[in-house]
């Protein structure tokens, strides 16, 4: 009986290898063995898509030469091809599915994942309903995840309809930029406009959004509009309070009438302060990261595009530190929870700050086994560097590092603590108000 394990790239391939017992290298795949395998067992790879859709073209060479009288373009059966530089790899890997009579599909665990695989075996013309055919669902590529995800595998067809999806986008995405570019680009020609235009069905209206809004800052014009603040002195001590409710005035004759109405003028005047309220507040630590949280985080303090976020994420994930990065949810379960908890002595190590860890109850404002679906949030692997490998690694793979250990570590931290005051004077007929933090508990803020 042959087992095939398809990865996605060579480096998820090798991260696979790296957990097994024994290895051998091949040309394009690799053969392996471990008590967690079938006997015969080999893992190959694609170079992430091994098959695209044909251009038009393809289709008829009349679309060749883009012509308005040849749109819309809308096939009945759409094409998929294997680009020229990936032929030989489509081979091995067309090759060993052929022969296996268990395929695991062992790409990323998303849409885009089942994408890749399930094109890759249609491609190959497998006969799908003669295999058995299994999914590995990791969120992390160190070597215990991997092991327990191999122990514990899926029914790859509970997630074909994710590679629907997936290719359901993949199509929609052709048909939009084959017809909208020749679209635009000849209509923009007959008015004089010279050169090729672009046109995608995400990128178009996210450019258009881009646009509508530099609109707004360059088309912004400043309306000045005066303020009352009370400038108050008791105690020997001053504070500025504002106007409560709070008011703007767009110009100096309304500002005078409301003044004037509420016996307040300028200058000297004598105030009462009608009510002095304190309480003791607590703020929890920030909620773990989704990508688009961490993308948007890092960008704040960084200023690092959401691209190059995602890169140095995905290169984390594959060195083995931080778990799977295309996720959406910002919740644990209880098994992450428990590691992250045994290993806390080692990730505070990382930290220069000096802070007590005391929750050791899991929060369910981070952790929600039922909140989490596909993939859980972006943490730390058991696997913890050491300083000199993480001085080693690329400046911004150190910052997202770094902001995701603070950011998990706070989840263990005591609240952030401080004593509000809100005081509350009367200016002639108006209330002025003054509100400012004293912090009693740093708490989880030491991590920052």
């Amino acid at each position: 009986m042959t087992t095939v394990i398809l990865a996605e790239k060579p480096s998820q391939a090798r991260s696979y290898v790296e957990a097994f017992k024994n290895s051998t290298k091949k040309e394009g795949y690799f053969s392996v063995s471990d008590p967690v395998l079938a006997n015969e067992t080999f893992i190959t790879y694609g170079f992430g898509h091994l098959v695209e859709l044909a251009t038009p073209e393809k289709y008829d060479q009349k679309y060749k030469r883009w012509s308005l009288s040849n749109l819309p373009i809308f096939p009945d059966k759409y094409k998929f091809i294997v680009p020229r530089d990936k032929k030989t790899q489509f081979k091995i890997v067309k090759d060993l599915l052929m022969k296996a009579d268990t395929i695991i599909i062992a790409t990323d665990s998303d849409r885009e994942g089942e994408n890749i695989a399930w094109s890759i075996m249609n491609q190959a013309k497998i006969n799908l309903k003669s295999k058995t055919i299994k999914r590995l669902w990791i969120n992390s590529l160190e070597k215990d995840a991997i092991l327990n995800g191999f122990k514990n595998l899926k029914d790859a067809w509970n997630y074909y309809p994710a590679y629907q999806e997936a290719q359901t986008r993949q199509i929609s995405d052709w048909l939009v930029g084959m017809n909208g570019s020749p679209l635009y680009t000849l209509l923009l020609r007959q008015s004089g406009v010279r050169g090729v235009y672009s046109i995608g069905r995400v990128q178009t209206p996210t450019l258009y959004m881009v646009y509508q809004r530099d609109q707004e800052i360059k088309n912004f014009k400043p309306e000045p509009y005066f303020e009352i603040s009370a400038e108050i002195e008791a105690n020997r001590q001053k504070f500025v309070a504002k106007l409560d409710p709070y008011e703007r005035f767009k110009d100096e004759e309304s500002l005078t009438a409301f003044m004037g109405a509420r016996s307040l003028r300028t200058g000297f005047q004598d105030a009462l302060i009608k009510d002095v309220l304190q309480e003791t507040k607590k703020t929890a630590s920030p909620r773990l990261f989704s990508l688009s949280s961490l993308q948007s985080a890092i960008n704040k303090r960084y200023h690092a595009s959401a691209s190059d976020v995602l890169k140095a994420v995905q290169a984390l994930y594959e060195a083995k530190l931080l778990t799977y990065p295309r996720t959406d949810c910002n919740y644990i379960t209880d098994q992450e929870f428990s590691y992250l908890l045994s290993n806390l002595t080692g990730y505070l190590s990382l930290v220069s700050s000096q802070v007590s860890l005391n929750n050791t109850e899991a929060n369910k404002r981070y952790v929600n086994g039922k909140k989490v679906q596909e993939h859980h949030a972006i943490i730390m692997t058991k696997i913890i560097p050491n300083k000199a490998k993480l001085a080693a690694l690329p400046k911004l793979q150190q910052q997202v590092y770094g902001l995701v250990l603070r950011t998990t570590l706070a989840m263990f931290a005591d609240p952030y603590e401080y004593e509000q005051t809100i005081i509350i004077t009367e200016v002639g007929k108006a209330n002025f108000k003054a509100t400012g933090n004293v912090p009693t508990k740093q708490g989880w803020k030491l991590l920052f």
